[in-house]
């Protein structure tokens, strides 16, 4: 169940062709030394993702997702930024700079990095993150969760975390016993990444929550927005937002924000041209998976290292409410990316990827050297 990037049928990957072209110009740039992309190959990649949104979109019935051609050979290497962090216990405060340092792919523990979406989102929105990645000679594999993307169930038939979460499980459960992988969780896709670490910890080297709902056990995801968007009883109640699937006089079963209310809480820094992309792409949001509490113990979920994402111009989820959840729920390190709203695999790819690419390159047990927090950060391209 649910679309992995890496797992196309041949048929389908006409669409990426021309991806692979600017894959090549890339990889002879990288001969010449220039580790990044140019404006018109950013503006190229970008329009290719579009319309592919657009043609699905009329395909599908309204539903897009795509690979990128996730098998497709890079041999250019993006040097990652530096960024510092602490230990854990000293709730570590970490800042993109612009230094860099260089990759060393054998010494990861392991080059599959899993990307799990948020809310309403789906295997589309990292096509970003997927290009940066693999030049970097990292191995992404984005899924759609169940009723995402392009996985045709219906979100109002969704009654469990369980269910929302499948194809995320499925994907584990199929993954060799020596192998483990990174999972990446943007914002409600968080829980789907904790309830993955309580059920496959040995299968996991590390979880990333990026602005995501890294919630405590018998906590529920929509606990994590209440600030935003008021309590859970009360948003149940008067909510304009909430869809009934099942009639009026049935409990709601879906939450579908208007395109205005989108773009004000999770497009705020946001390219047009991506704001473009989602407007085609979202999906209504299950409700019963985000209502529902979670059951996370010491001896499964409390054995993997996990990491946090900041984004310090959020409309969605707060800078307070991040740093309440990093207070109550102390991961092993932090990052904070300044600038960003709620998707910064839209409006900051870049500094996004340079933290990817330090957290796969911790090793275990964690050490995280102290460094200079609160320095600038590079510019950024969209």
């Amino acid at each position: 169940m649910g679309n992995a990037f890496a797992c196309m049928p041949r048929k389908e990957q006409r669409a990426a062709a021309v991806v692979s072209r600017s894959k090549r110009m890339g990889s002879a740039r990288s001969a010449r030394g220039g580790p990044k992309l140019t404006p018109a190959e950013e503006e190229l990649l970008h329009r290719q993702a579009l319309a592919m949104a657009i043609h699905q979109h009329l395909d599908a019935g309204g539903s897009m997702s795509r690979r990128i051609d996730a098998g497709a050979s890079m041999s250019r290497r993006m040097a990652p930024g530096s960024t510092s962090s602490r230990r854990r216990g000293d709730l570590p405060d970490s800042v993109m700079n612009a230094k860099t340092v260089q990759v060393v792919l054998e010494n990861l523990e392991t080059k599959k990095i899993v990307l799990v979406h948020g809310e309403g989102f789906g295997a589309w929105c990292w096509y970003k993150t997927i290009s940066h990645l693999e030049e970097a000679g990292l191995e992404p594999v984005a899924l759609d969760l169940m009723g995402s993307g392009i996985d045709h169930t219906d979100t109002n038939s969704i009654a469990t975390l369980a269910d929302y979460s499948k194809p995320l499980i499925d994907y584990l459960e199929k993954l060799p016993e020596d192998e483990k992988v990174i999972l990446v969780g943007h914002s409600c896709g968080g829980a789907s990444v904790s309830y993955a670490l309580e059920h496959y910890p040995k299968k996991i080297s590390k979880a990333v929550f990026l602005t995501a709902t890294m919630v405590k056990d018998g906590q529920r995801p929509f606990d994590v927005f209440s600030e935003e968007l008021r309590s859970a009883d009360v948003f149940l109640q008067e909510s304009q937002f909430l869809i009934y699937g099942n009639g009026k006089d049935k409990p709601p079963t879906g939450l579908m924000f208007d395109k205005q209310q989108i773009r004000g809480l999770y497009f705020n820094q946001t390219p047009s041209k991506d704001m473009a992309l989602a407007a085609v792409s979202m999906r209504p949001i299950p409700l019963a998976p985000i209502m529902e509490k979670l059951s996370l113990t010491p001896e499964n979920y409390g054995t993997v290292r996990r990491y946090f994402i900041q984004t310090l111009d959020d409309h969605m989820l707060s800078p307070d409410a991040q740093e309440k959840l990093v207070r109550e729920n102390t991961p092993d390190g932090i990052f904070k990316i300044k600038g960003s709203d709620h998707c910064p695999f839209f409006s900051k790819p870049q500094s996004l990827n340079k933290i990817l690419l330090e957290i796969a390159q911790i090793q275990a047990p964690a050490t995280l050297l102290p460094g200079k927090a609160g320095a600038e950060e590079a510019p950024e391209k969209p």
